[in-house]
């Protein structure tokens, strides 16, 4: 490299830095829309298979997701809270339910 730089180089190096051009947008960078969204885009059914489990009511609390689908997003919670209780419901009936009978302590030692 030579460095002897012209007075003509230099000018126009020193002219070129003065210059005001707006800085190159980065392809990173996210662009501003021209205009607003009109509207949102209207619910659409995300088609979520759901695999039954034998068990009535918890397939029937399971299907109100379903209800969701149609809804928008702030409608979403209502129906959530609604399933979420119903499985915690059928949760706490089976505490209720009996169980098969415990083997007495006694049980245990006549085995050893």
């Amino acid at each position: 490299m030579s460095e002897s730089v012209s007075e003509a180089e230099s000018a126009g190096s020193a002219e070129i830095a003065g210059r005001a051009e707006p800085p190159a947008e980065s392809p990173a960078e996210p662009h501003a829309p021209s205009e607003p969204a009109s509207e949102p885009a209207a619910p659409a059914p995300l088609n979520l298979p759901r695999t039954p489990t034998g068990d009535a009511e918890v397939d029937a609390r399971l299907a109100r997701l379903a209800d969701a689908d149609h809804l928008a997003t702030d409608g979403h919670v209502e129906v959530y809270e609604d399933v979420h209780r119903g499985l915690r419901d059928a949760l706490t009936a089976l505490d209720g339910r009996p169980g098969p009978p415990v083997p007495s302590p006694s049980y245990e030692r006549s085995r050893s």
